[in-house]
């Protein structure tokens, strides 16, 4: 088949065209650079995705069996009437268009099963309220339209070219021997889905008939705590790791934040949990998640071939360790 990955050139994206291509589709990603490095075989076009216009100049006298939908800007954000102007410029073309939403678009809460509520339109974070406006926009597509829509709901996502300093945080700490910044109890819930198990996800969404119209959870079925977490990934370095505990209202007092630049648990990974249920992934889709602890070993494998030793500014968790142990 003829696909279109858009943003395909970083992280998921290139998992998801490096799949397709081994598969043997031809595959065309479309991103912001001139070229890529995913081999010859990957047609390329160049386009702003939240710039409709230059995508219409891109994609013009082009034709797709199937567009996959990565692409996010970090930066400006990419808000649904991008997303839905994309959709419809691919409809009656197309027998898929997958997008890649994520767990964010629940807002918040536990235990989430694909029918529930997605954030609100007024949502203060902008990214939650951007991945469920798409998604809701996207869907209204499907039934006015009959566009053949699915969606994809990851956690956290982790595995080898992760471009967040998320397992990596944990790694150099451990080869610089210094302990790990546990905030709160170290209970707080997280969930996670390997890299390479999320692309294959998308890609079987591709090919299951009866599935346009649908969103999937696409994570491993159990969450974790934070303190569970830090465990499985020293322990697929080989090696142990001392934790502090420390209260979070502490920690914020003194100025962390969990994107940094102040940071002290990896991007991102402590904030308030949002989970979620697999089994319609695990039924419809036939989803098998990787174990947590066998694909933190191959991640940590990449990270020891393309992580040279650095040294860090560790100044900030020095000041927070030193807090911790004026007050024990």
């Amino acid at each position: 088949m003829k696909i279109l990955v858009i943003g395909g050139t970083q992280f998921i994206g290139k998992q998801i065209v490096a799949s397709l291509a081994k598969g043997g589709h031809d595959v065309t990603v479309l991103h912001r650079r001139p070229d890529h490095d995913l081999g010859k075989k990957v047609g390329n076009l160049q386009a702003d995705r939240n710039d409709i216009g230059a995508v219409k100049a891109a994609v013009a006298g082009k034709t797709f069996d199937v567009v996959f939908d990565t692409a996010y800007d970090w930066e400006r954000g990419t808000p649904a009437s991008v997303v839905e102007e994309t959709a419809r410029m691919f409809n009656g073309q197309i027998s898929r268009y997958v997008f890649m939403s994520s767990v964010a678009a629940y807002a918040e809460g536990l235990n989430h099963h694909e029918g529930d509520g997605l954030a609100m339109d007024d949502h203060p974070d902008r990214y939650m309220r951007q991945k469920a406006q798409a998604e809701r926009a996207l869907f209204r597509l499907h039934q006015r339209h009959g566009t053949p829509v699915v969606t994809i709901r990851p956690p956290f996502v982790y595995g080898p070219d992760n471009p967040f300093y998320r397992e990596q945080f944990f790694w150099d700490r451990i080869r610089d021997k210094r302990p790990v910044i546990l905030p709160g109890d170290g209970r707080r819930l997280m969930q996670f889905v390997y890299v390479k198990d999320l692309a294959q996800a998308c890609i079987k969404a591709m090919d299951v008939p009866g599935v346009a119209g649908h969103a999937f959870n696409i994570a491993c079925p159990r969450p974790l705590t934070q303190a569970e977490v830090v465990e499985s990934i020293a322990s697929a370095a080989g090696k142990t790791i001392e934790t502090v505990r420390m209260p979070r209202e502490k920690i914020m007092r003194m100025g962390g934040h969990p994107h940094g630049p102040k940071l002290y648990f990896g991007t991102y990974f402590d904030i308030p949990p949002i989970t979620m249920i697999v089994a319609k992934a695990q039924r419809v889709l036939g989803f098998k998640p990787t174990p947590f602890a066998e694909g933190l070993k191959e991640t940590y494998r990449w990270y020891s071939r393309k992580h040279p030793h650095s040294e860090f500014d560790y100044s900030f968790e020095d000041s927070l360790l030193e807090r911790v142990r004026a007050a024990s």
